[in-house]
């Protein structure tokens, strides 16, 4: 397991965390110790503990925020899905149907050009030049 030194409202901490994760610690620290320092322009000297309390409560509203929309996102992917399934299944009935048609008609120019050869044929009783 790694370790870190981060400084957040200007105290120093030192954090374990998973081997590579140490640059990724780093940024959350320097983040919430932004936060922090925001807090401190916005409001004044109100305390560290209610700045670092204010500081969570503002990350958790995003997290807060950010799973809903999340969860928004996946039902609309969900429905896209759907969606396009379905668009697929109509157009595999519109091809089998312009296939049928076109069957259909092949069968029907067949059946005239039978007649037509049928009837153009010389029978026995018509007299040929």
């Amino acid at each position: 397991m790694a370790q870190v030194n981060v400084t957040i409202n200007g105290r120093h901490y030192r954090m374990g965390c998973e081997d590579g994760q140490e640059d990724h610690v780093t940024q959350l620290a320097m983040d919430i110790d932004s936060r922090i320092e925001q807090l401190r322009a916005a409001h004044g000297e109100i305390g560290d503990q209610r700045l670092t309390v204010m500081a969570a409560l503002t990350v958790a509203d995003e997290l807060t925020e950010s799973t809903r929309r999340i969860r928004r996102l996946e039902e609309e992917l969900a429905s896209l899905q759907d969606a396009r399934v379905n668009a697929a299944e109509r157009a595999q009935q519109a091809q089998a149907a312009v296939v049928s048609a076109l069957n259909a008609a092949a069968e029907r120019i067949e059946d005239m050009a039978r007649q037509i050869n049928q009837s153009a044929q010389p029978g026995p009783d018509v007299a040929m030049g």
